[in-house]
């Protein structure tokens, strides 16, 4: 498998450090809200990236996606709240695991949070050990990482030196892009806000430390194989986590980063400072399920933005919908026997398939390969020549690809569940009656197809829609 790098600005061919297990790290959310189909975006390029590690490349893998508990927001959003930060905190952990199984994201080995005394007391250990080493400063009560310290520090986002205020402070977890000044590594206590000691004094981590020290506690000594994000991490977040694991160790803290673009609406970042943020439960109200969302969200190379739409996430819908139909057809297959051209046929498309997504995860050309064997299979089986055997493997070389797309089990689980409740029937179809208002005629057929999927038909008439279950 080849991979391309961003601290390297090339692809380069990717093998765990040991041949076996590769050890990845994924920047998790900051759980001050509900994640958003942005977040999914990366977390989503992220799984099926593991999946190709384990199911094409049969590795074995060692990930880690964390939670950052406490910094900035977290603390300022639980204040507002009026509850503790970790009851805040715990709700939005309990909603990223449900939206990850909505999304059907395989379970990662660890799922840390910053506020486990495990994890602060790794954050302190490392930043005694930057002290020892020359790395920090103390001002107010607050230790600071001394960037002047570090000769190539920058080497991530490729920063230029000129640019670098050696000296300058900056205390907020978040900064301006390429502002690069000395970081908060340790803020001294705030009234009202939660502190800690464990041997850098009473406060509480800032947040770049908490990657860092989770990464290496819970996957061993650097370099660890492989560490992913969004692209928007880069700086200052990544680069900050290069200064302080490779400063404290004294040697390279990741060699493969992987970064994903952003998902933007009309050409707009979705953020959730800008407010324009849809969550997975945005995406059922409209009446898609989230194995639409998670066929969109992959349907473009992870190094290339998204825009979305949910005109475009019908269409997402329909090519998914495309995929289990054709399926359902080979089910239907019986008696006949096996066709040589069919199985080659197959072999061949695996062969295509395995290439495009060791090619830096080449989904967009994988799914290519998926609808043009599906496309002559189709014409196969109108003209008879598909027999029980070929469906088979037809249904085995299937399962293979779904292995790494994990989006045709998905969409299968979802069609498993009971149907709708009442209310969601409800807000449906009031849903498609303001697409129809609105013209937006895609987004109204795809509302009735997906509850005729789930068993609800809908009837309009002078008086409005009424629904019925089949």
């Amino acid at each position: 498998m080849r991979l391309y790098n961003t601290l390297t600005r090339t692809e380069e061919t990717f093998v765990p450090a040991d041949g076996k297990t590769v050890r990845m790290y994924t920047c998790g959310l900051t759980v001050y809200a509900r994640g958003h189909i942005g977040n999914f975006r990366t977390f989503v390029a992220l799984d099926v990236l593991r999946r190709a590690l384990r199911h094409q490349e049969g590795y074995a893998m060692r990930h880690v996606v964390n939670f950052t508990d406490v910094d900035d927001k977290t603390i300022t959003a639980s204040a507002q709240a009026g509850v503790s930060l970790r009851a805040y905190t715990d709700r939005y952990i309990q909603a990223f695991h449900e939206d990850c199984a909505a999304l059907g994201l395989e379970a990662v080995e660890e799922n840390p949070r910053a506020t486990d005394e495990a994890n602060l007391r790794a954050m302190t250990g490392m930043i005694q050990a930057l002290g020892e080493r020359g790395h920090t400063y103390e001002s107010e009560g607050s230790t600071y990482f001394r960037i002047a310290t570090m000769p190539d520090y920058g080497k991530l986002a490729r920063l230029d030196h000129e640019g670098i205020q050696a000296g300058a402070r900056v205390d907020a977890d978040t900064y301006t892009k390429h502002d690069a000044r000395d970081f908060v590594l340790w803020k001294s206590t705030k009234p009202g806000e939660p502190t800690w000691d464990y041997g850098c004094g009473p406060g509480r981590p800032g947040w770049h430390i908490e990657c860092s020290a989770m990464a290496l506690r819970l996957l061993g000594d650097g370099p660890i194989d492989i560490h992913g994000g969004g692209i928007d991490l880069i700086f200052p977040h990544h680069e900050n986590e290069i200064a302080q694991a490779e400063c404290a160790t004294g040697r390279q803290f990741a060699r493969f980063w992987v970064h994903v673009e952003f998902l933007n609406l009309e050409h707009e970042k979705m953020s959730k400072s800008l407010g324009n943020v849809y969550n997975i439960q945005d995406i059922r109200d409209r009446g898609f399920r989230p194995s639409a969302l998670r066929y969109l969200l992959m349907s473009v190379h992870y190094r290339k933005q998204l825009t979305f739409s949910f005109d475009i996430l019908a269409q997402a819908d329909a090519a998914l919908t495309r995929l289990t139909d054709f399926l359902a057809r080979v089910d239907a297959v019986a008696g006949g026997d096996a066709h040589p051209e069919v199985l080659a046929r197959l072999e061949a498309a695996r062969r295509a398939f395995r290439t495009h997504i060791a090619d830096d995860l080449n989904v967009p050309g994988a799914l290519g390969v998926m609808f043009e064997v599906l496309r002559e299979l189709n014409a196969a089986i109108d003209a008879r020549g598909v027999g029980r055997p070929d469906a088979e493997a037809i249904r085995a070389a299937f399962g293979e690809f779904d292995q790494v797309l994990g989006v045709i089990s998905l969409r299968r689980a979802e069609d498993a569940t009971p149907s709708a409740d009442d209310a969601e029937i409800t807000a449906l179809v009031e849903a498609r009656r303001l697409a129809r208002v609105n013209r937006q005629f895609a987004l109204a057929d795809q509302i009735r197809v997906d509850l005729d999927a789930r068993g609800i038909i809908l009837e309009d008439g002078p008086a409005g829609t009424r629904w019925k279950r089949k």
